[in-house]
């Protein structure tokens, strides 16, 4: 029940927090605090009771929910998942302590809208039934879109509304798609069922040079819905918008965490799912990847903007880990996961200090700062170990999963590695000057205002961005400690992609083998209502 209780703790929680008097703020606050640091710390069970040396489905939970249609409450964790879940839970307080002051209205509905948008990505990262994931997949729009219209800036209706249709609409072709895989296992075996692990097991046709094939047409059908999540350029256009117009928290959860599910869906659908097509069209995918890179990085550095400087940053790093994504070797497979914990540690770290100088400056025009070293010399730290990350130096975080990806393209092509590499330049260019014009050089008019002086980072902003830094620094020397995690999964991924299975591992956790009964008594009661 692990599994169970790590997903729908967060939404449990939620409903406690709507009983509390709306006036209660200061008691709302803590109370959401206690509650993420719970679901953090089942996570943390999860790592410790985690058998890193098998690809199989761990702590496995199965019961029937509509066994006419083979439609199952099945949930697993694998090496590809294990991660995403963590981090997930362990944005969550980060945010809820960056927010304690920035949250000033409706209190109550912003951390309950947080906790059960928590539930919906940590379930999408768990579910094995395709229906199961869905629902997941679009519950997080709700919450998502009442966080960014409620708490957003001055364009928040046009922002989460285009955030909204985007991501509705690939969503509905997906959707389309798993009906069409449940009728293929229906013609296979004679029974329906909406399990990847079914999924996996279907031969659908394929052939080469033509679109118009069942297994392409599928594989574009689920890209597409992915691609918008990600976002892929050209497909890119609603994200800056939300995260200028999304209040802090949004902005860091949005980067932290919903980007993931983008990527995470092309690991666990696209790519074993759909395997002949995924390496026919890879090459499409690494050009739109890197195109995505090399513009993402031209159009940041050309932002007055600070926050959408950073959004655009966020289009050109998720380009990298499409690109390893889909060179489809080891390398470029580990190095795109590791990247998406780096992106959502140090982007999700930008965001918050992002919007902690506009707390104190109301203002994020970049020509208005200028000589923020003097005048806030821990904040400017801070800063500064954040941008070594983003940009990929040694001993950061970002320079794992940027090399893995580099090693991986360059084995894919050295052409599609030289332009992967001058993302790396462009993307040290645009994050370096925007330091200078903001921290050193002559002082802007907000730093010389002495009417309203700035005043350096509080304790709390120092306990909220601590974890951050040592994670940059952690995840950057020690790596392994988090690769070994997701090495089989991996490696069996890339290994057995044409022919991809997945088995559910019986010894992981107690609730494991029971895991895999009611998998048998949920066929036997889809073939019974048959009859």
């Amino acid at each position: 029940m692990l599994l169970t209780a790590v997903t729908f703790l967060p939404l449990v929680f939620a409903l406690l927090i709507a009983c509390v008097p709306s006036q209660q703020t200061r008691m709302i606050r803590v109370a959401s605090l206690v509650f993420s640091l719970i679901v953090f710390a089942v996570s943390v069970v999860l790592v410790a009771r985690f058998d890193r040396s098998t690809a199989a489905l761990q702590f496995a939970e199965r019961l029937p929910w509509v066994p006419e249609l083979g439609i199952s409450y099945f949930l697993g964790l694998d090496g590809i998942s294990l991660w995403l879940v963590v981090l997930t839970t362990f944005l969550t307080p980060v945010i809820i302590l960056g927010s304690w002051e920035s949250i000033s209205t409706k209190v109550k509905g912003f951390h309950a809208s947080l906790l059960i948008l928590e539930t919906a990505m940590i379930g999408s990262f768990l579910a094995m039934d395709a229906i199961l994931f869905y629902v997941f997949f679009e519950l997080s729009l709700v919450p998502m879109y009442f966080m960014v219209g409620i708490w957003g800036g001055t364009r928040r209706v046009y922002a989460t509304l285009k955030f909204f249709i985007y991501t509705m609409l690939g969503s509905l072709m997906m959707l389309l798609a798993i009906i069409y895989l449940m009728y293929a296992h229906h013609d296979t075996v004679g029974l329906f069922s909406a399990s990847l692990l079914d999924f996996y097991k279907l031969q659908i046709p394929f052939v080469a040079g033509t679109f118009l094939n069942p297994q392409t047409l599928l594989f574009f059908a689920f890209a597409l819905a992915f691609a918008i999540k990600v976002p892929m350029f050209p497909l890119h256009t609603w994200l800056p918008d939300a995260h200028v117009e999304a209040p802090t928290p949004g902005s860091v959860i949005l980067a932290g965490v919903m980007l993931k599910m983008g990527t995470y869906g092309f690991m666990r659908f696209v790519i074993p799912l759909f395997p002949e097509a995924a390496g026919y069209w890879a090459w499409l995918f690494i050009f739109l990847g890197l195109v995505g890179i090399v513009y993402g990085a031209l159009v940041a550095m050309v932002q007055p903007d600070i926050k959408k400087l950073v959004a655009y940053s966020s289009v050109s790093h998720m380009g990298y880990i499409i690109v390893g994504l889909f060179a489809m070797n080891v390398y470029g497979a580990t190095g795109g996961l590791y990247q998406m914990l780096n992106h959502g540690v140090s982007t999700g770290a930008l965001f918050l200090l992002v919007g902690m100088i506009y707390e104190r400056t109301h203002s994020r025009e970049i020509v208005k700062y200028g000589g923020l070293a003097k005048a806030l010399p821990i904040f400017t730290i801070l800063f500064l170990i954040v941008t070594m990350s983003s940009i990929a130096v040694p001993m950061t975080n970002g320079f794992v999963g940027e090399f893995l990806i580099l090693l991986g393209t360059f084995e894919v092509s050295r052409v599609y590695g030289v332009v992967a590499v001058t993302g790396v330049v462009l993307g040290a260019a645009y994050m370096l000057w925007m330091v200078k014009r903001v921290f050193f050089g002559p002082a802007g008019e907000l730093v010389k205002d002495d009417h309203h002086p700035l005043v350096d980072l509080n304790l709390r902003e120092i306990v909220v961005m601590a974890p951050l830094i040592v994670l940059v620094f952690w995840m950057g020397l020690f790596p392994n400690h988090f690769l070994d995690y997701s090495k089989a999964s991996i490696e069996h991924l890339i290994q057995t992609r044409d022919a991809y299975q997945l088995t559910i591992h019986t010894s992981a956790a107690p609730g494991a083998a029971s895991g895999v009964t009611s998998e048998v008594v949920s066929a036997a009661e889809t073939a019974e209502a048959r009859k």
